[in-house]
């Protein structure tokens, strides 16, 4: 079978540098706005496509080495293009953040942006690695976003799901169900409230300092939102559907967020806190 364009995107998350306009890179700037001083080391975890690391080593000439996590090799390749005129400042590692491997680096900034949720319930995981892995006096600056949910935990894109697959004919109540038999879990079930998250970190941090804002998602056309949700989501909701249905699924999800432009004059809004983490001496994992 013929994969469309969007299927094969979301297979690769490929497309991320547009799709990234609509929501993380207010996160990427929001966050290095509190990069203060000179730092030497900077890792990120969930590098993406490189973009933070970029807009990092050309507003901090101090440093010597920023490091890069991530999981899809496709956007390590593209990391690495964006990045090459950096040398051997920059090094990126092919990483599983549910379990990352040590590495011989300590840092000044470590940066995780819009990631932990996908990294539920092991969240503890990569907090303990940012623990050991920042420098004396390193800073952990950390963005979660928190969109209100329903009793079943769904909410967020999860809401803009449930309505394409009611346009595809899956009643609303039965999208919980599906969801659960094809062990996809909701992503707003993944995003910790603010409280529990806050006594989560409390454990290997002290929050120096946290901000929070609303984020909101708007789109030029139907076109636009399907390709952020492939670059952004990949097939995590797709699976759920037989193969020929996945492309028309694509399809549907931007009609929904084009729709909700129209009716709201956004796609969807909640709010994102950025926190200012330093690790507490001898706490345990």
């Amino acid at each position: 079978m013929t994969l469309s364009d969007t299927e094969a995107q979301a297979r690769t998350l490929g497309g991320y540098d547009d799709a990234s306009r609509l929501r993380q890179v207010h996160d990427r700037d929001w966050v290095l706005d509190r990069v203060t001083g000179e730092p030497g080391v900077l890792i990120d975890l969930g590098s993406g496509i490189g973009q933070l690391l970029e807009t990092a080593l050309h507003r901090h000439p101090t440093l010597r080495l920023a490091v890069g996590l991530e999981r899809s090799e496709h956007r390590l390749a593209e990391a690495g293009e964006r990045l090459r005129r950096h040398g051997g400042r920059v090094v990126l590692h092919r990483a599983d953040l549910t379990g990352p491997a040590p590495l011989p680096y300590r840092a000044d900034v470590i940066t995780m942006t819009s990631v932990l949720h996908w990294l539920y319930p092991v969240e503890h995981r990569v907090l303990a690695w940012v623990r050991e892995h920042l420098a004396p006096d390193g800073t952990f600056l950390l963005t979660t976003y928190h969109p209100a949910r329903d009793r079943h935990g769904l909410g967020g894109e999860d809401d803009i799901v449930r309505a394409a697959l009611g346009v595809l004919g899956i009643p609303p109540e039965s999208v919980p169900g599906l969801l659960e038999d094809r062990d996809v879990l909701p992503i707003a079930t993944r995003t910790r409230p603010a409280d529990e998250l806050q006594a989560l970190l409390g454990e290997f941090f002290t929050v120096e300092e946290s901000w929070e804002r609303e984020a909101v998602v708007t789109v030029q056309d139907a076109a636009q939102y399907e390709h952020f949700h492939a670059a952004t989501f990949g097939d995590y909701y797709a699976s759920v559907l037989e193969p020929g249905l996945r492309a028309e699924f694509f399809r549907t999800v931007g009609r929904v967020a084009s729709e909700r432009q129209r009716r709201e004059g956004r796609v969807s809004s909640m709010p994102v806190r950025l926190w200012k983490l330093t690790a507490r001496p001898g706490s345990t994992a």
